[in-house]
Protein backbone atom coordinates (compact mmCIF):
# COMPACT_ATOMS: atom_id res chain seq x y z
CA UNK A 1 0.00 0.00 0.00
CA UNK A 2 1.28 3.45 -0.82
CA UNK A 3 1.66 6.17 1.79
CA UNK A 4 -1.11 8.18 0.10
CA UNK A 5 -3.35 5.11 0.12
CA UNK A 6 -2.79 4.72 3.85
CA UNK A 7 -3.65 8.39 4.49
CA UNK A 8 -6.81 7.99 2.39
CA UNK A 9 -7.88 4.98 4.48
CA UNK A 10 -7.17 6.86 7.74
CA UNK A 11 -9.21 9.82 6.49
CA UNK A 12 -12.10 7.53 5.52
CA UNK A 13 -12.02 5.76 8.91
CA UNK A 14 -11.98 9.15 10.66
CA UNK A 15 -14.90 10.39 8.55
CA UNK A 16 -16.87 7.24 9.37
CA UNK A 17 -16.28 7.81 13.10
CA UNK A 18 -14.32 4.57 13.54
CA UNK A 19 -11.09 6.27 14.64
CA UNK A 20 -10.22 9.71 16.02
CA UNK A 21 -7.44 11.98 14.75
CA UNK A 22 -5.47 13.94 17.33
CA UNK A 23 -2.97 16.64 16.36
CA UNK A 24 -0.98 17.95 19.32
CA UNK A 25 0.88 21.13 18.36
CA UNK A 26 4.41 20.36 17.19
CA UNK A 27 3.71 16.61 17.01
CA UNK A 28 2.78 14.40 14.09
CA UNK A 29 -0.87 13.53 13.60
CA UNK A 30 -1.90 10.46 15.55
CA UNK A 31 -4.96 8.25 15.46
CA UNK A 32 -6.74 6.45 18.28
CA UNK A 33 -9.53 3.93 18.51
CA UNK A 34 -11.37 5.75 21.33
CA UNK A 35 -14.28 7.49 19.68
CA UNK A 36 -17.23 6.89 22.03
CA UNK A 37 -16.43 9.50 24.64
CA UNK A 38 -14.95 12.95 25.05
CA UNK A 39 -11.47 12.08 26.34
CA UNK A 40 -8.62 14.56 26.48
CA UNK A 41 -4.82 14.19 26.47
CA UNK A 42 -1.64 14.78 28.45
CA UNK A 43 1.45 15.40 26.28
CA UNK A 44 5.04 15.34 27.52
CA UNK A 45 6.83 18.26 25.89
CA UNK A 46 10.19 16.51 26.22
CA UNK A 47 9.65 12.93 24.95
CA UNK A 48 6.25 13.32 23.22
CA UNK A 49 4.44 10.68 25.30
CA UNK A 50 0.66 11.06 24.99
CA UNK A 51 -1.76 9.71 27.60
CA UNK A 52 -5.55 9.76 27.68
CA UNK A 53 -7.42 11.74 30.32
CA UNK A 54 -10.84 10.19 30.78
CA UNK A 55 -14.02 12.23 30.79
CA UNK A 56 -17.55 11.24 31.67
CA UNK A 57 -18.89 8.98 28.91
CA UNK A 58 -21.84 10.47 27.09
CA UNK A 59 -21.19 14.01 28.26
CA UNK A 60 -19.99 16.34 25.52
CA UNK A 61 -18.48 18.78 26.02
CA UNK A 62 -16.84 18.40 29.43
CA UNK A 63 -16.35 22.16 29.72
CA UNK A 64 -18.56 25.11 28.89
CA UNK A 65 -17.00 28.25 27.40
CA UNK A 66 -17.47 31.48 29.32
CA UNK A 67 -19.81 33.99 27.72
CA UNK A 68 -22.17 33.71 24.81
CA UNK A 69 -20.48 32.52 21.66
CA UNK A 70 -23.42 31.70 19.42
CA UNK A 71 -21.84 28.29 18.78
CA UNK A 72 -23.68 25.00 19.19
CA UNK A 73 -20.86 23.21 21.04
CA UNK A 74 -20.47 19.55 20.08
CA UNK A 75 -17.25 18.56 21.82
CA UNK A 76 -14.22 19.93 23.64
CA UNK A 77 -10.61 18.90 23.08
CA UNK A 78 -8.24 19.70 25.90
CA UNK A 79 -4.49 19.06 25.83
CA UNK A 80 -2.36 19.50 28.93
CA UNK A 81 1.39 19.92 28.29
CA UNK A 82 4.12 19.13 30.79
CA UNK A 83 6.75 16.55 31.67
CA UNK A 84 5.93 12.88 32.17
CA UNK A 85 7.16 10.97 35.23
CA UNK A 86 10.18 9.52 33.38
CA UNK A 87 11.32 12.90 31.99
CA UNK A 88 10.87 14.57 35.38
CA UNK A 89 12.99 11.84 36.98
CA UNK A 90 15.71 12.26 34.35
CA UNK A 91 15.74 16.08 34.54
CA UNK A 92 18.67 17.64 36.41
CA UNK A 93 17.67 18.77 39.89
Amino acid sequence: MSRQGLYNVLEDLTGAGLIRRIEPAGSPTRYELRVGDNNHHLVCRQCGLIEDVHCATGVAPCLEPVGRTGFAIEKAEITWWGLCVRCRREAPQ
